[in-house]
């Protein structure tokens, strides 16, 4: 089990219960918000700081990183026709936790993690392989839970009322937005 690790997020409703059982089984963890993928950036800062009044209520440590979406939209060129789920997500996955990974190896996280497969709307494989080529390129072992099972999807959802967090509508980048 790991000690210290970094918990890449896309927003509060998808981390809310891996926060809490990490924590609760005392694992140092801290949560970092790279999301260049969101649009607008109204839509941004609005995940950002619901992520980090989550955070702050349950004693989980926050980092953003720099809003980029021009980075995000360059990484993404080309693909801008593909469906939900497709190479465009891949891509998408594959550069945020990139920037975790190397995150991670900075500042001497033990492991990296993330949500990123949480919702029922996006693949975990899609998104396992993605962290599996991110682990392979920087270095930093990536824990490849699967954050839906063991009840934790019900706490999930009980967590979202208790906290009465923002439920966004789409996954955040304007592709998915103009397919809502």
């Amino acid at each position: 089990m790991y000690k210290n690790l970094l918990v890449l997020s896309c927003c509060a409703p998808c981390s809310c219960a891996v926060i809490k059982k990490l924590v609760d089984d005392g694992i140092k963890i801290t949560v970092l918000f790279y999301n260049p993928n969101i649009f607008p950036k109204e839509e941004y800062e609005k995940r950002r700081d619901e992520q980090q009044r989550l955070c702050a209520a349950m004693g989980a440590s926050f980092v953003d990183l720099p809003y980029e979406p021009e980075v995000w939209d360059k990484a993404v060129r080309g693909l801008e026709q593909e469906p939900e789920r497709g190479k465009r997500c891949s891509r998408c996955f594959y550069m945020r936790l990139k920037k975790a990974e190397e995150y991670a190896k900075e500042h001497h996280f033990e492991a990296v993690t993330s949500v990123l497969g949480v919702s029922r709307y996006k693949d975990l494989d899609q998104v396992n392989r993605a962290a599996q080529q991110a682990w392979c390129e920087v270095g930093k072992p990536y824990w490849a839970k699967n954050w839906r099972k063991d009840g934790l999807e019900d706490l999930r959802r009980a967590l979202i009322q208790e906290f009465q967090l923002y439920q966004q509508t789409y996954c955040g980048c304007k592709y998915s937005l103009k397919n809502n």
